[in-house]
């Protein structure tokens, strides 16, 4: 009896231990501390490094794992439930969405920048600009003048922006062509006079900051809307004034969707994504900001 109820002694402090160690783990689970897996469009890989690098900083206990790739490729991931925050270039489908709401959950979708697709040419190409009319029909496989494009990669999110654009479910046999990733795109076109690349702005701009050899070789187009839409009065380069104004045919939005189902890190780095100081991290960078920072300026009278 002496031994049995020293054995529940211990047994009631081992549980007391288990409970606060529970508890503890449960407290160190919040918006800033904790861990989270987040799949990113590879399109936006350079811009969501930099966010992230920032927000470690401020929130060292709040581990982000990044699981890059091409949009088609990634998706399925977080639609079978492995990781269930994205950042990528559109919102999900009702279709996509059923799969967390008949579970209960809730996809949060959140913008935090306003996206270009840049096209480039190579530096010596004498012609600089392309009209969107001339896009679709390259897509479409009617276009009779000597315009190529090259595109990143078939499963990226930039060729289903086109496709949709053009509304065609293939791309044609002719005249246009992919290769595996934005970087690529740039040395091509860098060593090809006669073809058009179509990446992320956000990775020519990169390019730029770093210094790459082949980015000195290539150039940003100018591009006309068709008849009716925004821009079609002039060509326009997707500038960050452009991109603020809806001017530039080609944009899209960049969104965070977050189905964890708790309020953890994933929420915490959304949030943070769009708050003031994430913001102008996306102002540097050259998109477009979810929200323009007001400047306020404090005024002395110096006499």
């Amino acid at each position: 009896m002496k031994y049995l109820g020293l054995i529940c002694i211990l047994l009631w402090f081992s549980g007391c231990k288990q409970k606060a160690k529970d508890g503890e783990a449960a407290k160190q689970e919040t918006r800033t501390s904790g861990s989270v897996k987040i799949l990113v469009d590879d399109t936006y890989s350079n811009i969501v490094d930099e966010q992230l690098v920032v927000f470690n900083s401020d929130y060292p206990d709040a581990k982000v794992e990044l699981i890059k790739g091409q949009e088609q490729r990634i998706l399925p991931t977080f639609l079978n439930d492995s990781v269930r925050v994205i950042v990528m270039s559109r919102v999900l489908t009702p279709k996509e969405e059923e799969f967390y709401t008949k579970r209960g959950i809730v996809a949060y979708t959140q913008r935090f920048a306003i996206d270009g697709v840049a096209l480039i040419a190579n530096s010596s190409n004498p012609d600089s600009t392309v009209t969107a009319d001339e896009m679709i029909a390259i897509l479409e496989g009617s276009y009779t003048g000597n315009k190529k494009l090259v595109f990143d990669n078939p499963y990226s999110s930039t060729v289903a922006y086109f496709k949709d654009l053009a509304k065609i479910k293939t791309l044609p046999s002719k005249g246009v062509y992919t290769l595996q990733s934005n970087a690529d795109v740039i040395k091509y076109v860098a060593e090809n006079k006669d073809y058009i690349g179509v990446i992320g702005l956000n990775w020519y701009l990169q390019a730029g900051k770093t210094g790459e050899s082949d980015y000195a070789k290539v150039k940003l187009m100018g591009v006309k809307n068709v008849k009716g839409g925004k821009g079609d009065d002039a060509f326009y380069k997707p500038t960050q004034d452009n991109l603020i104004s809806g001017i530039y045919p080609f944009l899209r939005n960049i969104y965070i969707i977050n189905c964890e189902g708790k309020d953890g890190v994933g929420t915490g780095f959304a949030n943070w994504l769009a708050s003031p100081r994430g913001q102008l991290i996306i102002l540097k960078s050259g998109l477009g900001p979810h929200k323009l920072i007001s400047r306020d300026f404090n005024l002395k009278n110096s006499n």
